[in-house]
């Protein structure tokens, strides 16, 4: 890979998208070890990086509801519901 943007400035379907194409890569077989390696690494961040993006956007995610007079309210998604 020639120097790769750092994961950190990735959006989530950016790293997502090159996270699938280091998968794919790594399945054929095809690349030299040191390579694979570097895409594993890689792969490992782009991961960590997706999952990051995604519990923060749980975290953002509002349960909207009407009270019984019909004023709206918002309230912390819960997902045990």
């Amino acid at each position: 890979m020639n120097n790769p943007v750092s994961v950190e400035k990735l959006t989530f379907e950016t790293a997502l998208g090159e996270l699938e194409t280091i998968v794919r890569d790594l399945e054929t077989g095809n690349a030299a070890l040191e390579d694979s390696i570097t895409s594993y690494e890689r792969g490992i961040a782009l991961k960590k990086h997706c999952e990051t993006k995604l519990r923060e956007a749980q975290a953002k995610i509002e349960k909207i509801s009407i009270n019984e007079n019909g004023t709206i309210k918002t309230e912390p998604f819960d997902k045990e519901e």
